[in-house]
């Protein structure tokens, strides 16, 4: 299994049109990725203008499958044009 875990910085005013396109990518992640077995966000307590994005996967494979999706690479497009800086991302072998 692979854990990713995710805190992306997002542009102050910019967090609705945000959650807006991650719940899109989610629906899609869990309606074409048997292999994903969470793919969920969320909105920090402490800094309002981060978000925590939990990742699971069966295997390094269905990890790299996902990235190479037409549809995680055009919302990842969108994604980043509202981040206020790059995300910390965590990969975690189970």
């Amino acid at each position: 299994m692979i854990h990713v875990i995710a805190t992306i910085p997002v542009q102050e005013g910019k967090g609705e049109e945000f959650e807006a396109i991650f719940h899109a990518l989610g629906e899609k992640v869990r309606a074409n990725e048997e292999a994903c077995q969470r793919y969920e966000f969320c909105k920090s307590l402490d800094r309002p203008d981060h978000y925590v994005v939990v990742e699971l996967y069966a295997d390094k494979e269905s990890f790299e499958a996902h990235g190479k999706t037409d549809y995680f690479r055009a919302a990842g497009k969108k994604l980043m044009a509202l981040m206020a800086g790059a995300p910390d991302i965590q990969i975690i072998p189970a």
